[in-house]
């Protein structure tokens, strides 16, 4: 998932808001979700309690904007991938855009897992979730979609498009989880190799 960082060079133009919530980024990344209160994420952004609150008066409600902004930018990655005529090409370079594959990626999947995580004890994070979801299958599944309208071969195909794009998403989650929590044991290279396995395997190659 995408996460702009406050350690990282920031455009003069990008709003306070979102200044603020790259600096929670950072601090959940390299802290965990319980770390960022509205102090410390004033102490990171290097701005007061005050100016934190005058954008979110509660933590929920900052927690809540982040994890709306991480969504819109992980689905505006996803749909920017340029795609060719191989669907799996197609797929696996749109679910590589959720794989922790360098550093930017490794830290955005710390706080996404640490999100999702909460999401499963707070409503309105877990309708955050819910909507996430919705939104990256309904793009994987527009990428089958099209597969089928050009009449490229997608008989191996059991399910309907949407269907088949949560299995996709879900494995591709597998995937970010085991690499986030055990690292040594899925490098990037490992990853991606798995992933392609996987495809080549659902649809008989590349």
């Amino acid at each position: 998932m995408v996460c702009l960082m406050a350690r990282e060079s920031t455009p003069a133009d990008v709003s306070p808001a979102i200044r603020l919530a790259e600096a929670v980024c950072a601090v959940i990344a390299d802290h965990g979700l319980e770390r960022a209160s509205i102090r410390e994420v004033a102490s990171e952004a290097g701005v007061s309690i005050g100016a934190v609150q005058h954008h979110f008066r509660t933590k929920d409600d900052m927690l809540v904007f982040v994890f709306e902004h991480i969504v819109r930018a992980t689905t505006d990655r996803v749909r920017q991938v340029p795609l060719g005529q191989s669907i799996a090409q197609n797929l696996s370079l749109v679910l590589r855009e959720l794989l922790p594959l360098d550093a930017t990626r490794q830290r955005e999947a710390r706080v996404y897992v640490a999100f999702a995580a909460r999401a499963a004890t707070s409503p309105r994070l877990a309708a955050v979730q819910a909507e996430t979801l919705a939104q990256i299958t309904g793009q994987l599944a527009e990428v089958i979609e099209r597969a089928g309208s050009q009449g490229k071969p997608v008989s191996t195909f059991l399910l309907s498009a949407r269907d088949e794009a949560a299995l996709l998403l879900a494995v591709a989650d597998g995937l970010m989880f085991d690499a986030i929590t055990c690292p040594d044991n899925l490098d990037p290279g490992r990853l991606t190799t798995l992933l392609d396995a996987y495809l080549t395997r659902l649809l008989g190659g590349f």
